[in-house]
């Protein structure tokens, strides 16, 4: 029996991730930029299946199918690519969830993370800028030596009130990650989220922290005391 090749194998689970769109779960990822309707626990049970596949999950990529392109980011090997792979993927992946899933899964994985992270932090496009500001945020909270604190903070107080959604989201998390990990710099984070006014009006779940920085910092701040 003829082994199953890369381009048959994709063809019958990009049919497998067709069968499993749902219309309300579709619905819902619509209203956040998104265009499947995949559960994504039955996605993350397919890649655990199918364990970690480069080709194949370059194939997927290649489909441009979003569902597709979320499996093959969970199945691929973060250290294969290139770097011009990754930022060609990045300018690619223009649904919300495949550039968070990108720059989470695969870029923060990668050698070549922080090349791209001061590359694409100063790019024109506001999408991918806000990769440049996640993987900022990433080192606030792991790895702050060598980042000027203070000046994040200049750039954030000059920029982020009229920075396009994606970026200020990035650009706000940034803020309130300075804040909560850096007690120095705390005041001075709190102040210019209430000077800048930034989500402040936000709706917030029952239970859930507030996006709004000097909230999200306030409340971060507190359940660190009570450690």
């Amino acid at each position: 029996m003829a082994e199953t090749t890369v381009a048959e194998l994709t063809a019958e689970l990009t049919a497998e991730l067709a069968a499993l769109e749902d219309p309300k779960s579709r619905a819902v990822n619509e209203r956040h930029g998104d265009d499947h309707g995949v559960n994504l626990g039955k996605l993350r049970a397919i890649a655990k299946r199918l364990k970690t596949q480069q080709e194949l999950a370059c194939q997927l990529w290649e489909t441009g199918d979003t569902a597709a392109r979320l499996l093959a980011l969970l199945i691929c090997r973060p250290k294969a690519f290139e770097r011009d792979e990754l930022d060609a993927m990045l300018r690619d992946a223009r649904t919300p969830k495949v550039h968070d899933w990108l720059v989470n899964y695969v870029v923060k994985k990668s050698p070549l993370a922080e090349e791209l992270r001061v590359a694409w932090s100063a790019d024109s496009d506001p999408v991918v800028a806000s990769a440049g500001w996640a993987l900022t945020t990433e080192l606030v909270a792991k790895k702050p030596e060598g980042l000027d604190l203070s000046g994040l903070l200049d750039v954030i107080e000059a920029q982020m009130a009229d920075a396009p959604d994606r970026l200020q989201w990035a650009m706000n998390h940034c803020l309130a990650q300075i804040g909560i990990e850096h007690p120095e710099y705390r005041a001075r984070a709190i102040g210019i989220g209430e000077r800048l006014g930034v989500l402040e009006d936000y709706p917030t779940p029952p239970n859930c922290t507030s996006p709004y920085a000097p909230t999200w910092i306030a409340e971060m701040a507190r359940r660190q005391q009570l450690k």
